[in-house]
C-alpha cells in the first residue's frame, strides 16, 4: 500500500476514536448526574477506563499479532506523557477559572500513585534486561505489582473522595435521559473505540516500516497521540459543561490504567518478560512522565492563579515544554 494510504488509515482511526470520545464524556456526565457518584470518581474509573481502551486493544494487538513490543510500550508510556500534555493545554484553554484552583486536591493522590507506578516501570526497564529480577514464568514480577497497585489506588481514591465534603460541580442534568439509555450509548461508544484500536497497531507497524522509523518512536508519538484522542475529546467535553474534576480525573485515571495495560501486555507477550525486550529509549518517557506528574502535584498543592503572558499557568507551560523534551529524546533514537 502507498504511504498516503497508510496515513489515511491512521487519520481514520483518529477520527473514529475522537467521535466516540465525545460521546464518552457526555454519557459519563449523565451517569454521574443520575447515580449521584462524584465526577472525579466517574472520570477516574468509568471514563478513564473506556478512553484507555484503544491503548489496551492496541497493546494486545502489538504484542500478540504484530509481535512489536516497542509499539505496545511506546503507546502506553507515550499516552501517559500525552495525557499530561493535555493537562497543560487545557490549563491554558479553560477560561471559566484557573484549572488547578478549581480542581479537587484529591487528584494529588492519583498523580502520586502514577509516580509510584512509573518508578516500578523504570525499575523493570533497568533490571529486566540484565536478568536481575526473579522470574515468574514468562512474566516480570513488576507486572504483578503494577496490577495490585492499580486496584489499591482505585480503592484508596474512592475512599478519599467519599470522605470529601467538596460541593458538586456544576454540570448537565443528564438531559432527562434514563440511566439505561446513558449506559447503552456509553457501551456503543466503547465498541467503536475497540474496533478502531484493533485496527491501529497494524497501521502503526506499516507506518514505521514505510517511513523507516523505529517502533518505539511511532508508538510513543504517533500511536500514543491517536489512542489518546478519546481522553482529549472527553476532557474538552467535560470542560464545556464546567466539570473540571471529571476532566482531570479522566486524564490522571487514564495514566494509571495505561500503566496497568503495560502489565497486561506483559502477561500477553509469549516470548518472555516484555520489559526485557524493550528499547532503552522508553526510559526517557518514564522519567519525563514522572517529572510531569511532579509538576501536577505541585500545581494542585500551590494552586497558581496567574497566567504566563495571558495563556497558561507556569505549571501548564512546564508541562508543554516537558512533552517537547520527550519528543526530542525519542527523535534521538532514529537510525
Amino acid at each position: 500500500m502507498a504511504v498516503w494510504g497508510v496515513w489515511l488509515q491512521f487519520l481514520g482511526c483518529m477520527a473514529l476514536i475522537g467521535v466516540a470520545g465525545v460521546q464518552l464524556s457526555r454519557q459519563g456526565e449523565a451517569i454521574a448526574s443520575l447515580t449521584g457518584l462524584s465526577r472525579g470518581w466517574i472520570g477516574l474509573v468509568l471514563v478513564a477506563t473506556v478512553t484507555s481502551l484503544p491503548e489496551l486493544v492496541t497493546g494486545l494487538g502489538a504484542v500478540r499479532v504484530a509481535q512489536a513490543p516497542d509499539l505496545a510500550a511506546g503507546d502506553a508510556l507515550g499516552s501517559c506523557v500525552f495525557n499530561l500534555l493535555i493537562v497543560g493545554l487545557v490549563d491554558g484553554l479553560y477560561r471559566r477559572g484557573r484549572l488547578f484552583v478549581l480542581a479537587s486536591a484529591d487528584h494529588v493522590l492519583s498523580a502520586a500513585f502514577g509516580v509510584g507506578a512509573l518508578a516500578l516501570v523504570m525499575l523493570a526497564l533497568w533490571l529486566e534486561p540484565q536478568g536481575r529480577l526473579p522470574a515468574l514464568g514468562s512474566v516480570s514480577p513488576v507486572s504483578v505489582v503494577l496490577v495490585l497497585l492499580y486496584f489499591v489506588a482505585v480503592r484508596t481514591l474512592f475512599r478519599a473522595q467519599a470522605r470529601s465534603d467538596r460541593p458538586p460541580e456544576p454540570g448537565l442534568r443528564a438531559d432527562r435521559q434514563g440511566l439505561r439509555r446513558a449506559l447503552l450509548a456509553y457501551g456503543l461508544a466503547a465498541l467503536i473505540i475497540v474496533a478502531a484500536g484493533l485496527w491501529l497497531p497494524m497501521v502503526g507497524a506499516e507506518l514505521a516500516r514505510q517511513m523507516g522509523w523505529t517502533d518505539s518512536l511511532v508508538g510513543t508519538l504517533l500511536m500514543a497521540m491517536a489512542t489518546s484522542v478519546p481522553e482529549l475529546a472527553a476532557t474538552l467535553g467535560a470542560l464545556r459543561v464546567g466539570a473540571v474534576d471529571l476532566a482531570l480525573g479522566n486524564l490522571l485515571g487514564s495514566n494509571l490504567f495505561d500503566l496497568l495495560i503495560l502489565a497486561i501486555d506483559d502477561f500477553a507477550y509469549a516470548p518472555g518478560s516484555l520489559f526485557a525486550h524493550l528499547s532503552p529509549v522508553h526510559g526517557a518517557s518514564v522519567l519525563v512522565a514522572i517529572l510531569m506528574n511532579a509538576v501536577v502535584v505541585g500545581a494542585l498543592t500551590f494552586r497558581p492563579d496567574r497566567r504566563v503572558w495571558g495563556t497558561a499557568s507556569t505549571a501548564g507551560v512546564v508541562l508543554v515544554l516537558l512533552y517537547g523534551l520527550n519528543g526530542l529524546l525519542q527523535a534521538q533514537a532514529l537510525p
